[in-house]
């Protein structure tokens, strides 16, 4: 990876995982997890399923970083959510297909780990109804609870997906 600018890389892979959303800092939820990024993938992918998600895929997002020089290979996106609900959304509101299912972006950071996601109220902005705001409501405390269970010391994080 680049050393002369080390943050721009970063910026890019949340600029692409925004896509055309604003970049405020209301519209994230971003959590430091103090864990290498296998570890703290797998982790990830525990924490969501124990919330009672599915995890759909997690893909690698190295070809716009690739193409600005960056042969890094430690970020990746985690696709996840409820099926039923992820359908019934795209079908009722097909303006929100483009941001589902759920995603958060995770990338390393020396011997830590970032995790930031869209804050799910912000999809909010896209209808001009309120009649899905329940779910974008238990969306938003889901990911701040698996966040929050990410942020935590390893060795505790651990011993809860191992339960």
């Amino acid at each position: 990876m680049k050393t002369e600018h080390p943050l721009r890389g970063i910026l890019f892979f949340i600029l692409l995982m925004l896509a055309s959303l604003p970049l405020q800092a209301d519209h994230l939820i971003m959590v430091r997890a103090h864990q290498p990024l296998p570890a703290a993938l797998d982790s990830l992918k525990q924490t969501i399923q124990k919330q009672g998600y599915t995890v759909a895929r997690v893909d690698m997002v190295n070809i716009g970083l690739l193409g600005m020089g960056y042969t890094s290979n430690k970020y990746r996106a985690v696709f996840f959510g409820k099926a039923g609900e992820i359908e019934e959304l795209s079908r009722k509101y097909p303006q929100l297909t483009p941001y589902l299912p759920l995603r958060i972006a995770i990338f390393a950071e020396g011997d830590s780990t970032l995790l930031v996601t869209i804050n799910p109220s912000t999809y909010r902005e896209f209808l001009s109804t309120e009649e899905p705001a329940e779910i974008f409501n238990r969306w938003e405390k889901d990911i701040e609870d698996i966040l929050s269970r990410m942020a935590e010391p390893s060795n505790k994080t651990q011993r809860e997906n191992d339960r």
